[in-house]
């Protein structure tokens, strides 16, 4: 049975992201591949209400990343800064960083449509 647009908006406004991570691979089914070193940590995110089973980030998070070099495939999304549960993934277009630098989420949305 497809779900309904209401009952996809419900699901999302209780999934309980609170925070962001930056990946170097896939990070699978438990957010495994997660970025570390240098001052490194995830962030806190927000998120609109759901609407059309979509779920739009409010905030552009700034993670910090280690230049190692490092490179960035994937974001991640969890219910808390360390530890938590890990929710759920999306591939970004990757970007590697030689000298430590900075990662701006801008588009982290969630959508139950795809």
């Amino acid at each position: 049975m497809p779900y309904t647009i209401i009952g996809k908006n419900t699901m999302l406004d209780s999934l309980g992201v609170t925070h962001v991570s930056a990946h170097t691979a896939d990070p699978g089914e438990s957010g495994t591949n997660e970025v570390s070193g240098g001052s490194y940590t995830r962030e806190a995110i927000s998120f609109s209400a759901a609407s059309g089973g979509n779920l739009d980030s409010s905030t552009q998070p700034q993670l910090n990343i280690p230049g190692t070099p490092t490179t960035v495939s994937h974001i991640g999304f969890w219910t808390a800064s360390s530890g938590g549960t890990f929710l759920g993934y999306k591939a970004i277009t990757s970007e590697t960083f030689n000298n430590d630098g900075t990662l701006t989420i801008t588009d982290a949305d969630l959508d139950l449509n795809l």
